[in-house]
């Protein structure tokens, strides 16, 4: 698995992660076990960076990893956190104060005593432009309650406003072939400022897994069902803004570009890979079989870069005709 720099941290974390917001809640239930399974999985193929927030499950998913980690000594694993959504998001809430308690309660379930990478999650616009949020942010790296911090964007206005800063780690971005925005501008600002970028919802919630149909239902307690139209959080969030019908078929023509033998999902995450300014893409996973495939994805990644079977450059062109004839008029304005 390839390591990639994370920002001017001196760390490194794999070029593919793991994000676990399916092991605390919102996509179904997935058992203690379970969810153990998944991250051993992942690191024994090489994933280096866990992604979680301090809401996943109230907790749950800090907790979890908290546990796994603590019977790995020397794991090399980095775990990034995210905070800001246990209170309304506005920005009267963004204060040192819970700065303080959120982070608190992070290092409480993760046990330790300075996380990793604390991520701001989705704050609003004010919040990413307001200088006393990153001296407050700041304070907490001097103290070493945490060693470095980023900033989860729903937007590449926000993403840019967030990269211009000057101890901005990394931003957080949602960034798949149904979402091709960020290479305007996010991805080339990114990589001329050294700051990291971390690939979310990359497969447009699975979406991109190539396994769904337009009859396809989802739980009721699954963020697919209730927040379809931005209901609960950020409609962009759920299927990347995407129409479910128009993405089912979307997908169905970019898994039949692709040769025998390459799933739509490890294609589709070797291609955000791939792409000059990511550092790490995230995918999340709910049993052992998706936590696998997705890391050999990375595989895939090496493979191509050699001159082995699968055409990045091939699949790439399908992508953005794809893109610019179904999805472009709806989805690039809004994000």
């Amino acid at each position: 698995m390839q390591q990639r720099a994370l920002g001017r941290t001196g760390r490194s974390v794999s070029v593919v992660g793991l994000g676990t917001w399916q092991l605390g809640a919102d996509w179904g239930a997935v058992s203690e076990e379970e969810a153990e399974r998944v991250l051993a999985a992942s690191v024994d193929r090489g994933v280096t960076l866990f992604d979680t927030a301090d809401v996943y499950g109230d907790g749950r998913s800090e907790s979890l990893i908290g546990r796994f980690l603590a019977q790995r000594p020397g794991h090399g694993i980095t775990v990034a956190t995210k905070m800001g959504r246990r209170l309304a998001q506005e920005p009267e809430n963004y204060t040192p104060e819970n700065f303080r308690a959120w982070t608190d309660r992070s290092r409480a379930n993760l046990g330790v005593d300075t996380l990793d990478l604390v991520q701001l999650h989705c704050p609003p616009t004010a919040v990413i432009e307001d200088d006393a949020v990153y001296d407050a942010l700041d304070r907490l790296v001097a103290d070493g309650a945490i060693a470095a911090y980023g900033v989860s964007v729903e937007t590449c206005a926000q993403a840019l406003a967030a990269i211009a800063r000057p101890n901005v780690t990394n931003v957080q971005i949602i960034f798949n072939p149904f979402r091709l925005k960020p290479l305007d501008e996010v991805l080339p600002a990114a990589e001329a400022a050294g700051v990291a970028i971390f690939a979310r919802v990359p497969l447009a919630s699975g979406l991109l897994s190539g396994r769904y149909t337009a009859e396809t239902t989802f739980a009721a307690d699954d963020h697919r069902t209730y927040n379809r139209h931005g209901e609960s959080f950020d409609r962009g969030e759920t299927f990347s803004g995407v129409d479910f019908e128009t993405g089912v078929a979307a997908a169905a023509e970019l898994a039949g570009a692709l040769p025998d033998g390459v799933s739509l999902p490890a294609a589709t995450l070797a291609w955000i890979a791939a792409q000059p300014g990511v550092t790490s893409v995230i995918p999340g996973a709910r049993n052992v079989g998706q936590a696998e495939s997705n890391a050999a994805a990375g595989d895939l990644l090496d493979g191509a870069s050699e001159g082995g079977g699968f055409d990045l450059d091939a699949f790439d062109r399908v992508v953005r005709d794809v893109y610019d004839r179904d999805l472009r008029a709806s989805i690039h304005p809004l994000w």
